[in-house]
């Protein structure tokens, strides 16, 4: 019987990657996103199901949960990766903002988890992966709510790890460095504006100014690694932190 993959924000990015590297692996994938359009799209070239839910929201966690279980026949994988960023001093940071983005990065993952727990004991083989960041580890100014919210997913990771252990249920967490995302490409051309520089400059001096490898991560990139943690090979891993950093965190 293939196994069903729940992804969040599956309709672009790293999500994307995530659900392309999954059905590559022959598993059937669901995609939940709030762009109904790109995510009717998306799961309709991989040959999956899409779901349109808000997942600020428990009743459209717990809603997306319960459909992609009632159309995909069970709950195998769940990624946990739908996201978006604002950047703001702390004296500015609005408060609405903040609540939203806790609500997306953080609460979203635990109740996923929660709602999907019954199926993945079930499987027997169950596995969550959450998409950190390299702000799972370190902090940057004028990201309070990202930072927040990504070292928080470290937390919740380590107990569903533990509780999970019984059941043959793993979770980890990857953490990446900049990926070059939709996201990322906005905020490197923002960057370039606000600067007055190249966008090769900006990526250089202010995205990769930390990293060893000065080279921006492709989705690809983690989408493989997110195949790997789902995968039976890595039945052993678990309450881990997986960083791609380009060695950001060995200095």
């Amino acid at each position: 019987m293939r196994r069903a993959a729940l992804v969040t924000g599956g309709a672009s990015g790293i999500g994307l990657a995530a659900a392309r590297a999954l059905a590559a692996d022959g598993a059937s994938v669901a995609l939940v996103d709030i762009d109904r359009d790109r995510g009717q799209c998306v799961a309709d070239e991989l040959g999956g199901v899409f779901v349109h839910s808000d997942l600020r929201t428990r009743r459209g966690c717990e809603e997306a949960v319960l459909e992609v279980v009632e159309r995909c026949g069970g709950l195998d994988i769940l990624v946990n990766n739908a996201g978006f960023q604002h950047i703001s001093t702390l004296p500015d940071f609005p408060e609405d903002i903040w609540d939203e983005m806790l609500a997306l990065l953080l609460t979203a993952p635990f109740l996923l988890t929660k709602y999907s727990w019954e199926n993945l004991k079930r499987s027997g083989q169950g596995r969550i992966v959450n998409i950190g960041s390299i702000h799972s580890l370190r902090a940057s100014p004028y990201k309070a709510a990202y930072v927040s919210a990504k070292h928080g997913l470290l937390g919740l990771m380590r107990v569903a790890a533990l509780e999970g252990a019984p059941y043959g249920i793993t979770c980890n967490t990857i953490c990446p460095a900049y990926v070059r995302t939709p996201l990322v490409e906005r905020q490197v051309r923002d960057q370039a504006r606000t600067r007055a520089i190249p966008i090769e400059e900006v990526e250089q001096k202010v995205f990769l100014g930390r990293a060893a490898i000065k080279k921006l991560l492709e989705p690809e990139d983690v989408g493989r690694y997110v195949s790997f943690l789902a995968s039976e090979a890595a039945w052993g891993i678990t309450g881990s932190v997986q960083t791609i950093d380009l060695g950001w965190t060995a200095t």
